[in-house]
């Protein structure tokens, strides 16, 4: 395994805990929180290397992970 995998897995791991902690929420809801909490607390590498995995495909990110990110993307959120 090299290490941008394992650093890739770790991170789908954790967006996917935040996902799953935010999960109980309806969905917008919980898909609005994940991606606040990506933006305010992960650091602009670890978004980088997550909306990477995005692009080739974002293999076992959740759902509600998956939107939370897209959305992150757009020109629409606050800095």
């Amino acid at each position: 395994m090299s290490h941008s995998t394992s650093t890739n897995d770790r991170l789908v791991y954790m967006a996917n805990q935040i996902a799953t902690a935010f999960s109980t929420q309806q969905h917008a809801a919980a898909v609005a929180s994940t991606r606040e909490h990506i933006h305010k607390f992960w650091d602009p590498r670890m978004r980088s290397k997550i909306f990477e995995h995005l692009d080739h495909g974002g293999e076992g990110l959740s759902p509600i992970a998956k939107e939370a990110l897209d959305g992150l993307r757009s020109p629409s959120v606050a800095a």
